[in-house]
């Protein structure tokens, strides 16, 4: 299935998570420093294996990162 990951059409196996999707962005399984919106509402991380993505949808994944200068 089609959806929009991070402002870019991405493809996504059917039945999948919003954790899948975390993975496809290559954000940290463990979901440290993650957050993730779907279709404008934040998805809690204790929901992400359970919270199907369909297509077409606004995926958002926002990772932390350290460093600076």
């Amino acid at each position: 299935m089609q959806v929009v990951l991070n402002g870019e059409s991405q493809e996504l196996p059917d039945g999948a998570t919003v954790e899948a999707a975390v993975i496809a962005t290559g954000a940290p399984a463990d979901g440290r420093g993650v957050a993730v919106a779907l279709d404008g509402d934040v998805v809690p991380r204790g929901e992400w294996s359970t919270t199907p993505v369909r297509e077409g949808q606004l995926v958002e994944v926002l990772h932390a990162v350290q460093g600076g200068s």
